[in-house]
């Protein structure tokens, strides 16, 4: 090669040395979509569609499914304006060890205020001997006598069995558990419909991974079931119990955490007369699935019961309303623990007032 055609080829490497682009590392090269955390995804609705604000229920509500979130008689009364305000006539206090009040002193405040509460006990596991189970009934009987107990719940078996009871866990005590068929059938002869938390989500006991359709919900309540029973073996205790004990009203709360599944629900509404669903705390797990819900509790209009099961705050419920009563769409709460977007089912009015209202009122006055 001549010094001319060297001298050619270095410069056009040194020029191709300069034109090249700078090195970045993988982290600095990856999109956005790369290296974002999927907790992190919020999304912001850009689409032009209706948005409706729902002060107050289109009708008069009975609420059968919240706690004792109050701490004292100041908090109550403001909780009863929260109720004037978005149209709640009453709700039930559910009584669970997780409380930790004693169901006595939790109606002694709530005292001045009964009229506007309804109180539901729960089962005395303490001693689960025939004699024990005995003073339970009696008990039973004296809460609801004396101190107006309504119902009993909110059970709550999660694998383990009861763990809500009070004044102990019913630890590996289930519901179709043989020894409390007494207990079972005193609130039926009482007329005290029993309402339980059966199981989580589905999604709860996948495996959680990227196939996990509920995982930024799932991850937070995932459930081991290595040494507990899983999600069938719970619906099969609790089928089991509203089959054995048909003079029983049962509420299965929370859609019997069967959202995922509810040509599986209605079939066993079908089947059992004595069965009965509550919605409270559903809400993201039911309206991302808005037509197949709504066609459900239009079916099932007689046996729903409203609940909330999330406090006391004025926008808890409008945002409930707002999925109820609208016919809004993509749209997202910031409570919901979910990556999916939330739409409306715009129900019938005598399909909202029976939900509302109706069903709550014929169960506790027909069955109290």
């Amino acid at each position: 090669m001549t010094k001319r055609y060297f001298l050619i080829a270095m410069t056009a490497v040194l020029v191709a040395a300069c034109c090249k682009a700078p090195q970045v590392s993988e982290e600095e090269a990856a999109s956005p979509v790369d290296t974002m955390l999927l907790k992190n995804f919020c999304p912001k609705v850009v689409d032009n569609v209706p948005v409706t604000y729902v002060k107050r229920a289109k009708f008069d509500i009975i609420d059968m499914h919240s706690h004792d979130y109050v701490a004292n008689a100041e908090e109550i009364a403001q909780w009863c304006k929260n109720m004037d305000e978005v149209g709640v006539l009453n709700t039930a206090i559910m009584h669970c060890s997780w409380i930790g009040r004693p169901f006595e002193e939790v109606v002694e405040l709530y005292a001045p205020y009964k009229d506007r509460f309804r109180f539901w006990c729960c089962f005395d596991y303490s001693d689960m001997s025939p004699e024990g189970i005995e003073e339970a009934c009696a008990l039973l009987e004296r809460y609801h006598n004396e101190l107006g107990a309504v119902g009993v719940g909110e059970l709550g078996d999660k694998g383990e069995g009861d763990t809500y009871a009070r004044p102990v866990e019913g630890k590996d005590i289930h519901i179709d558990d043989p020894r409390i068929k007494p207990l079972i059938a005193k609130a039926g002869e009482l007329k005290m419909p029993i309402s339980i938390h059966i199981a989580e989500p589905y999604w709860m006991y996948l495996p959680m991974d990227n196939m996990n359709d509920g995982l930024l919900n799932a991850v937070n309540w995932h459930v081991d079931t290595t040494n507990c029973y899983g999600y069938d073996k719970l619906m099969e205790t609790f089928e089991n119990a509203v089959r054995e004990n048909p003079g029983t009203i049962f509420i299965a709360c929370h859609y019997l955490n069967m959202n995922h599944d509810l040509p599986r629900l209605g079939a066993m509404l079908d089947k059992y007369p004595n069965m009965y669903i509550d919605i409270s705390a559903r809400v993201a797990e039911s309206a991302h699935t808005p037509r197949t819900t709504r066609d459900f509790l239009i079916k099932y209009q007689d046996r729903v019961l409203f609940g909330t099961d999330n406090g006391m705050d004025t926008e808890m419920y409008r945002n409930i309303f707002r999925v109820l009563e609208t016919n809004d769409e993509h749209f997202y709460m910031p409570e919901s623990a979910y990556h999916w977007s939330l739409s409306g089912f715009g129900l019938p009015d005598e399909v909202l007032k029976k939900i509302y209202h109706d069903n709550a009122e014929r169960i506790l006055t027909q069955y109290k």
